[in-house]
């Protein structure tokens, strides 16, 4: 496994917001338990909201509550578009700026941001190329309002028919939670590695073991 692909299997490990042990972690990769350790600085390094110690235990949430600056999601998702596209795409004074703007962010957002580390605006390795599922949240966010089903086309080649449910930020990265009908089952997708959107005719209503509300109750 790809070190950017354990890194990503990590978050989806975290994200159900329980504790897990490093050691616990480890056997389940098949990697030490300082690889482990390494891995959760990456990840804190990144922006992901990880919460934990070493020898007690790692847990993480999405960060998008920034009350402060009163920014909506939609302004956050363009905000932080604009700073990974000028911070990380050009040289000179724009990259300047973009450092000092993202400085600026970090200056006024709270504290209390379920323990996300700072340096909003910049990822590190490997999360650079996250910006790519950038272009397809506008989509995905209108289908989840609308209930919208999609066909969704992954780097892997597959494609799926999904119905949109939900959107997190985990520090740079986004995932879709999704019912998909393809499987037959509830799915975390990276926007990211999403290649293309279709429309798909219909709308989806609620439907039993198919909803927000039944993902959430399975976690409990």
């Amino acid at each position: 496994m790809k070190r950017s692909e354990r890194l990503y299997a990590l978050i989806e490990i975290l994200k159900d917001g329980r504790l897990h042990r490093a050691e616990d972690m480890a056997a389940r990769l098949d990697v030490s338990v300082r690889t482990i350790y390494r891995d959760m600085d990456t990840l804190a390094a990144s922006g992901v909201p990880v919460e934990g110690e070493r020898g007690v235990g790692y847990s993480a949430r999405a960060a998008i509550t920034l009350p402060p600056l009163n920014l909506t999601e939609t302004e956050l998702e363009a905000l932080h578009l604009g700073l990974a596209a000028v911070g990380n795409g050009v040289d000179g004074d724009l990259r300047a700026a973009a450092q000092s703007l993202s400085a600026k962010i970090d200056a006024v957002l709270p504290e209390d941001r379920h323990g996300a580390p700072k340096s909003f605006g910049f990822a590190v390795y490997p999360f650079a190329d996250a910006a790519e599922g950038f272009r397809h949240l506008t989509t995905l966010r209108a289908a989840i309002r609308g209930r919208q089903k999609l066909r969704l086309t992954m780097q892997d080649g597959t494609a799926r028919d999904v119905r949109p449910l939900k959107l997190d930020y985990w520090g740079r990265v986004w995932t879709c939670l999704v019912w998909c009908d393809t499987t037959g089952d509830f799915a975390t997708l990276r926007a990211d590695q999403i290649t293309e959107v279709a429309v798909l005719p219909g709308l989806f209503v609620d439907e039993p073991g198919k909803r927000l509300e039944d993902y959430r109750a399975g976690l409990d």
